[in-house]
């Protein structure tokens, strides 16, 4: 049996193949018939310049129709995906090209010039420009060539993507994600948000993330789900979609942006049945705002690139703010600590164990031993604790975990209270120098009103109430905005390198 992810989607949606598949405002709709058309020329593409299965690609490329064909084609063959953020440097894309050795390096026109200096270094056989607009070069060259129906003979454990991970601590590693990896979420999620050929998914995110490309995509394409391909999130165009949409998957900016809108309309979310959110921590103030304002409950989840979706919060029954919810289907977690496993309730570090769980960092087998226990869980670096029921709820990763004098403080609980306190928007709390703890913590603060701030004695004061006072920050640093990345994830990295010293001054 061919367990080819894009054989498995293509039995599930032939028979819809007249669904819409894409809709993308100010372009032609696509059916599911059309995607798949689009997927075979590119194979004809492929194949016409010598990749085979096993072969690797590297696709830098803005968010288009074009682009997920080029995706579906890889799929199709075999051959191994890479996607690479737009906004990687050229020192940045140079890593990867000579990490991956891809056969074919597509990017935007724009940066076409900027990076052949790198493919002629590197040997690329086959490096190609492609634009999001519907009569870009390369496109236009693409349907002018003849269909290639092939669906490539694969396994589950055949690597479908290769997707680098932050590299916070390092340079980036590329995680092999499987075929059988890719299925198993995606059925996973389709069942436990019970999507169907009725819904349609307002899609805002980016398309090289692991949120954007296999979370939201795969899920519709398993139901035949109509898709409102946005190019980016943008306040207007999200309104304008919202009344014809039954889900939308977003980072918490998304959300905290649609608060802040002055003329919220009760009436545009009259259709829709499910707001998903993840990437970065949903504070539990943004869930309770947007529930009041929208009568929504943001169903919160929990993944990694290494993972894809691990736990969820339920589609029936309580969405509790500040939690992630239950494993999905097949999946496993535990706490543990110093190899050993803690006890419901007990904090530590976050494991799991199931299909969704990638076959290990491209090229790093000792890395990939490395984190992986000896019966096979993978170590997710997360801080975490499981109640009684089996719910989770994260405290952050570990690497942003605090040891001042010997005690251990964790941001993000000292964040869920800073974030209740009216006049502040956000916060970061990061660890930095201290002549006699070590490292005492600090909070990074954005106001919710750019003209006042709020005296560190009243926060203090507030803290106290809840924290021992070795948790209490040392000091309130007021700035504009965080630093976050392409899916809103604060770069807490960016801040240790800033103020690491601020207390020793």
């Amino acid at each position: 049996m061919n367990k080819n992810l894009y054989q498995i989607f293509f039995d599930r949606f032939c028979t819809l193949e007249n669904n819409i598949c894409f809709d993308v405002p100010g372009q032609k709709n696509w059916s599911y018939k059309d995607v798949d058309i689009l997927s075979s020329l590119f194979v004809s593409y492929l194949d016409s310049i010598g990749l085979k299965k096993g072969d690797r690609i590297i696709s830098q490329t803005e968010k288009s129709v074009a682009s997920i064909g080029l995706y579906l084609a890889c799929l199709r063959m075999g051959v191994i995906f890479t996607p690479l953020n737009t906004s990687y440097t050229l020192s940045e894309v140079e890593y990867f090209i000579g990490n991956i050795e891809p056969k074919l390096f597509v990017c935007s026109p724009d940066n076409y010039q900027a990076t052949s200096p790198i493919f002629e270094k590197y040997s690329v056989p086959n490096h190609r420009a492609l634009g999001s607009s519907d009569d870009d070069p390369f496109l236009k060259e693409i349907l002018e060539l003849k269909e290639n129906n092939i669906i490539e003979n694969c396994s589950d454990d055949d690597t479908a993507a290769i997707l680098f991970t932050s590299g916070t601590t390092g340079k980036s590693k590329g995680a092999m994600i499987t075929h059988g990896n890719l299925s198993s979420n995606a059925f996973a999620l389709k069942e436990s948000w019970d999507f169907t050929e009725n819904d349609t998914l307002l899609h805002a995110l980016p398309t090289f993330h692991v949120h954007g490309l296999f979370v939201a995509l795969h899920t519709a394409f398993l139901s035949a789900s109509k898709i409102i391909f946005l190019e980016k999130f943008d306040i207007a165009e999200i309104n304008k979609n919202l009344k014809n949409s039954t889900v939308m998957m977003g980072v918490p900016t998304f959300y905290s942006r649609l608060i802040g809108e002055k003329d919220l309309n009760k009436d545009l979310y009259k259709r829709m049945r499910l707001f998903i959110s993840g990437s970065a921590p949903l504070t539990e103030k943004t869930f309770n705002e947007f529930k009041n304002k929208t009568g929504h409950s943001i169903l919160e989840r929990y993944g990694m690139t290494e993972t894809g979706m691990i736990t969820s919060n339920p589609l029936i029954g309580d969405r509790l703010e500040g939690t992630v919810g239950f494993p999905l289907p097949d999946i496993k977690i535990r706490i543990s600590n110093n190899n050993k496993i803690l006890s419901p309730n007990e904090k530590g570090i976050v494991e799991v164990k199931g299909p969704n769980v990638f076959k290990g960092y491209w090229r790093m087998e000792k890395k990939t031993k490395e984190e992986f226990t000896n019966d096979g869980f993978f170590i997710t670096g997360d801080i975490g604790q499981i109640d009684n029921k089996g719910r989770l709820t994260l405290s952050g990763r570990s690497g942003d975990m605090i040891i001042s004098g010997g005690f251990n403080v964790y941001p993000k609980e000292i964040e869920i209270i800073l974030n209740t306190i009216d006049g502040i928007k956000e916060s970061a709390v990061i660890g930095v120098k201290h002549e006699d703890f070590g490292e005492c913590p600090i909070a990074i603060l954005v106001s919710d009103n750019s003209d006042n701030t709020i005296e560190s004695d009243f926060i203090n004061s507030l803290l106290k109430e809840s924290l021992a006072k070795y948790k209490i920050p040392k000091s309130y640093v007021w700035i504009n905005s965080l630093p976050t990345n392409a899916m809103g994830k604060v770069q807490k990295k960016d801040l240790r390198f800033k103020y690491e010293k601020i207390l020793l001054n």
